[in-house]
């Protein structure tokens, strides 16, 4: 029998298209299903994505969460079953240890979400977060990307001949994919003190877009 991160993995990797006949863009979540109709079992945690102390009792109470720049509402959560599999207490996307939150709109639906790759996990699995971005690409296709690539500078070094600190972004009629992903260090900082990640933020085209830091 698969594995839960088998199918996870698997779900990541179906062909472009096949998102309009699950219309599901992560497990049994999908852009533009109201708040009432995310599933009550499998996930705890609840908390603002942006305000991690601020725990909640269930999506019910999304509007304690403070407002995003584009007016959504940020909810984190974990998988319940991430102690199983062998998932060392770490929710999972295509095998990467990630955080993940949904993003909630005033009119009380499901806007967005958002996938980033946990930063505080082993060295192991740090140095392959970057990865996760070519998973997303062989995904939704690589075709349509709009991208903008960064030079290294005085404090973005390439780590072991690679540097990589790009912004992609993609619309199609249903979807806005914005993808970004980093890997470099500062030379003045210990060897293992890197940037290594990617962060997938999958929206309604209409959303208005968060300025870049």
């Amino acid at each position: 029998m698969p594995t839960i991160r088998t199918a996870l993995l698997a779900a990541l990797l179906l062909p472009a298209g096949a998102i309009a006949a699950d219309r599901n863009d992560l497990r049994e979540f999908h852009i533009g299903m109201p708040v009432s109709a995310l599933p009550h079992q499998g996930y705890v945690d609840f908390r603002c994505a942006d305000d991690p102390a601020r725990q909640l009792s269930g999506w019910d109470q999304w509007q304690s969460c403070p407002a995003e720049a584009n007016g959504t509402h940020a909810v984190g959560f974990h998988y319940e079953d991430v102690l199983q599999d062998g998932g060392a207490g770490k929710t999972r996307v295509g095998g990467h240890p990630v955080t993940i939150a949904l993003l909630i709109d005033n009119q009380a639906t499901l806007a967005g979400i958002r996938i980033d790759t946990d930063p505080h996990t082993s060295l192991y699995m740090r140095k392959k977060a970057f990865l996760m971005a070519l998973q997303v690409r062989a995904r939704y296709g690589e075709e349509g990307w709009t991208c903008h690539h960064e030079q290294p500078t005085a404090t973005e070094h390439p780590v072991g001949g690679v540097f990589i600190h790009e912004h992609c972004e993609k619309v199609t009629a249903s979807r806005h994919f914005v993808l970004d992903r980093e890997l470099f260090r500062d030379p003045s900082k210990d060897l293992r003190d890197f940037v290594n990640g990617t962060q997938l933020t999958i929206e309604r085209p209409d959303l208005p877009s968060t300025p870049r830091e």
